[in-house]
């Protein structure tokens, strides 16, 4: 009887652990991109410039992400353009502006627009300044390069940061 209560106690613990494993945070933003269907040109983007490693790091990271449909409405060529290999530092600058050194949470981007009087201004990777403001509860992100995007998913926490879904694709002063 004991062996059988022994077992079913582990077993129990076992099935528990493994749920509450399986409901963590993926370990890197890179890893939330990955694992998401709406991500693979990200992901492909990242892959090309080479800074997957770097945002498998330590962070802590806010990727703003933009998703395959961002991309694709991209002018016709652009997206082959960046992905070639002799335009590698073109990519890294647009793919900078898709990061912030820091984590920050859909409250706290709420926080710091309502701190700047309506907008906030924070530095990207690369030198790529970023503009947050709000209107009706949508929360608009611009780059210097004239480009803006909608958060369209907020908050989908990594280990490393945190990944917020953008319908456009950010890009850096000309």
């Amino acid at each position: 009887m004991t062996f059988a209560r022994t077992s079913a106690a582990a077993a129990l613990f076992a099935l528990g652990a493994s749920v509450a494993f399986a409901q963590t945070a993926p370990a890197t933003v890179v890893d939330v991109a990955v694992g998401s269907p709406d991500h693979t040109t990200l992901v492909q983007a990242v892959t090309a410039a080479g800074l997957a490693e770097t945002l498998q790091g330590a962070g802590p990271f806010t990727v703003f992400a933009p998703t395959n449909a961002a991309f694709a409405a991209l002018p016709a060529g652009a997206l082959d353009d960046l992905l070639k290999p002799e335009n590698k530092d073109q990519l890294v600058a647009v793919l900078g502006c898709h990061v912030v050194e820091a984590k920050a949470m859909a409250a706290d981007v709420a926080q710091m627009i309502a701190n700047g009087n309506g907008t906030a201004t924070v530095p990207a990777l690369g030198g790529c300044s970023l503009t947050a403001t709000e209107s009706g509860g949508t929360v608009t992100i611009a780059s210097p390069g004239g480009t803006s995007a909608t958060v369209a998913t907020a908050d989908l926490e990594a280990g490393n940061g945190v990944v917020h879904v953008i319908d456009g694709v950010l890009l850096p002063a000309s």
